[in-house]
């Protein structure tokens, strides 16, 4: 994989990329402690090492970030984008619909379709105005999408100090982000696909394949499920349930962008989301998270900031950025927050569901940089989408905290406690896998 990812970089020596990959992994490690200690995403540290590092190829005659160079790290990066999509479907708990299912349907919508609404209407405004609404409506559409996305990891830290996880505000956000991410990654899969023919016969070839994916994928789904848990049942922890999850991945990776048109990160996600259900998805999980974040997750959210393109943010881009982030945060506040009042959620309780669905992190990144990469968006609003991410986290647990001052924790454990000797001892003890 490595040689495959070194031969890009054409005639140059292969060793080159060395130098630059291991000041991002330094770096990206440093930064993102940093990020943990003020609040922030680990993946905004990321971000920042790639922008400060980015500022190495202002330097004349430099030979750390050439363009052989940066194109093995984009390579890396794809990796990385893909395995991180993987995960996020690994980790989806489907079992949550059955708590909260119907009104966190109706968050989730509410909670798409205004953010969505809000930033095409801001899109057009600045990208060729309302009337070339038509001719642009494809990439407003996409900037939309964009703002549809949530991440709630940052809500969820937040609610768990605050004992209000398990609460009924707890779980309606961690079910709506659930179906959230699932209705994001199509919408994303499904105007990328539109953007290359928007006739109508094209239109109905691009949602057939994409009908035709998700039943393909639904039936290797039931096979995959089976072989799996007998792997399992014959070889508890083996290694080989990881390395079959990573084929696993590629493989619905690359088969939806291949044979169905559809994005390779949706391919990925639905991969994850069919071996959320095995019995060992959690050791997968961890054993895929590891390895994307020893290399590929780093080199992918630095490598943002590396080719981040400040030189198109004119005072209308900055107009357009900030009135961008303005929506993005208002979108999901309001949205979610009539979904849930909707649902006679209290007033109190809907602006706490609209707050926590209003963060951003890694699936917001992702969709902006696929937007990118398909020239759908202008690579001038990713330092807005950065904006974005960093307002998000840092203005949703205040507010969280300031909206349950008082408020006693209605939190029960799930589990008994553990004796932390015992934990000590357990932790301390190697763990032996069956060898592959």
């Amino acid at each position: 994989m490595f040689t495959n990812a070194l031969s890009v970089m054409g005639s140059s020596e292969t060793y080159e990329i060395l130098l630059p990959l291991a000041l991002i992994l330094l770096c990206a490690k440093l930064f993102s402690l940093l990020g943990k200690k003020i609040g922030l995403p680990q993946v905004v540290g990321m971000l920042v090492a790639g922008i400060l590092l980015g500022l190495l190829k202002l330097i004349p005659d430099q030979t750390i970030f050439t363009e052989d160079t940066l194109k093995g790290l984009s390579f890396l990066a794809k990796i990385g984008v893909i395995l991180i999509m993987f995960s996020a479907g690994i980790e989806t708990d489907l079992k949550q619909f059955k708590t909260c299912g119907i009104p966190s349907v109706v968050i989730t919508i509410l909670g798409v379709v205004v953010p969505m609404g809000l930033g095409f209407i801001v899109a057009t405004a600045f990208n060729g105005g309302f009337e070339r609404a038509g001719e642009f409506a494809i990439q407003n559409l996409f900037y939309g999408t964009i703002l549809s996305a949530t991440s709630v990891s940052i809500t969820v830290a937040a609610l768990k100090e605050l004992g209000k996880l398990n609460s009924k505000v707890g779980t309606s956000i961690i079910t709506a982000a659930i179906l959230d991410d699932i209705i994001g990654v199509i919408l994303l899969s499904l105007f990328i696909s539109l953007d290359k023919g928007t006739g109508a016969s094209e239109v109905g070839i691009v949602i057939g394949k994409m009908i035709g994916f998700f039943a393909a994928a639904a039936v290797v789904g039931v096979g995959l499920h089976f072989l799996i848990n007998r792997i399992q049942k014959w070889r508890p922890h083996t290694r080989r349930l990881p390395i079959i999850g990573f084929a696993v991945c590629f493989f619905f990776a690359y088969a939806a962008e291949k044979w169905f048109g559809v994005a390779d990160i949706t391919g990925a996600y639905i991969a994850g989301l069919i071996l959320s259900t095995v019995h060992e998805h959690e050791y997968i999980d961890r054993k895929v998270e590891v390895s994307n974040y020893m290399i590929f997750a780093p080199v992918f959210f630095a490598n943002i900031g590396i080719t981040a393109d400040f030189s198109g943010i004119t005072a209308t881009m900055a107009g357009f950025g900030i009135a961008f982030i303005a929506v993005g945060l208002l979108g999901k506040v309001l949205g979610c927050g009539a979904g849930a009042l909707i649902c006679k959620y209290s007033f109190k309780d809907s602006l706490r569901i609209g707050i926590g669905m209003m963060v951003r992190a890694e699936v917001v990144i992702v969709c902006t940089q696929k937007g990118i990469d398909n020239g759908l968006v202008n690579p001038a609003i990713m330092p807005f989408v950065l904006l974005l991410v960093v307002i998000s986290a840092l203005v949703a647990p205040l507010l969280l905290k300031l909206l349950y001052k008082g408020e006693k924790s209605d939190d029960t454990p799930l589990l008994p406690p553990i004796d932390s000797d015992a934990e000590a001892t357990a932790e301390a003890q190697p763990t032996t896998e069956a060898q592959a």
